[in-house]
């Protein structure tokens, strides 16, 4: 009795592990469009800070973002345990969030586009002046990455919430936390490789045979290609995360979404190719329609508490 027992608790635990594993991979596949613009907009946030600091500020970010989960898992494990019924509208929301961001970031070089180059020749003016205060300049990017991982970190933690949502409460902390590690962890481990690309390349180009220089070269010139690809790659991936989030939740569009999918399954030789890409493909185009709306509204709202907030 006592080693049946033994072997079924065991069998049990086994079980819990298995589950807690698929379910991680499925949150991970979830977080994944959020962890893409993660790259892409830490990786800039550190950027422009001298080579000697770049390490130590991606730490700094990196602990930063550990405290900001510190303070979410938590929120978000007692959100699911009291009030369940929280989950779908939270991720809505966050969906919704997803796709006005990555609207707002395509439409940003239009509406911003002097306030960008105003800023970046200040910073470079900083740099270049010994009397600027580099370590409080320091300090606000550092701050200015924080408080971006804090808005992202959300985004992850409520979407691998909402894949475990039905789950036992502590496969849920499981889930939770192994997420939030893993993309931390991987986030500015790879953060960290992308803003010293460069440095290596250059170290490269420099020593060695003709191989290994030219393999250094090589590594200069993809830096600032790869840092493009990331925000290209990221935004698309906002949009189509965002965008099956809300359409997943609002009544009858995943309806529509089957039936366009088989419909486009059926087209004779590429049918296979385009089930495969279409549900993807909506999730996008719903999110670049939602992004536009709520970035459409954003700016009404704030022309229009500047008119209130205007004296007469």
């Amino acid at each position: 009795m006592a080693g049946s027992s033994l072997f079924a608790l065991i069998d049990d635990i086994a079980s819990i592990l298995d589950d807690v594993a698929a379910m991680s991979k499925v949150a991970a596949k979830k977080t994944a469009g959020v962890l893409g613009d993660d790259l892409a907009l830490n990786a800039q946030q550190v950027s422009g800070v001298r080579a000697e600091r770049e390490l130590p500020v991606v730490w700094a970010v990196a602990v930063g973002s550990l405290k900001n989960k510190a303070v979410l898992v938590p929120a978000a494990l007692a959100i699911s345990a009291f009030a369940p019924w929280a989950i779908t509208p939270l991720l809505m929301v966050g969906g919704l969030y997803l796709c006005f961001e990555g609207f707002e970031k395509i439409a940003h070089g239009f509406l911003h586009g002097d306030e960008d180059k105003q800023h970046k020749s200040e910073l470079t003016e900083a740099l270049a002046n010994p009397e600027v205060d580099l370590v409080a300049l320091e300090k606000d990017k550092i701050k200015g990455a924080i408080r971006t991982d804090f808005i992202l970190s959300a985004e992850i933690i409520v979407i691998a919430l909402g894949t475990v949502a039905d789950a036992a409460f502590m496969q849920q902390v499981t889930v939770v936390i192994g997420i939030a590690l893993v993309m931390t962890v991987g986030v500015y481990g790879i953060v960290a490789g992308i803003v010293k690309m460069d440095d290596a390349g250059l170290y490269l180009s420099q020593r060695g045979g003709a191989a290994v220089r030219g393999f250094g070269r090589l590594l200069l010139a993809a830096a600032p290609k790869l840092m493009k690809l990331l925000s290209v790659v990221g935004t698309a991936a906002m949009f189509m995360v965002g965008g099956g989030i809300l359409t997943h939740g609002t009544p009858g569009a995943h309806d529509i979404i089957h039936h366009a999918t088989e419909a486009a399954g059926g087209v004779p030789a590429i049918g296979p190719v385009l089930g495969f890409v279409t549900p993807s493909l909506l999730d996008a185009v719903a999110g670049v329609i939602a992004g536009a709306l709520a970035l459409l509204v954003v700016m009404m709202g704030g022309k229009l508490l500047k008119m209130i907030k205007k004296p007469s």
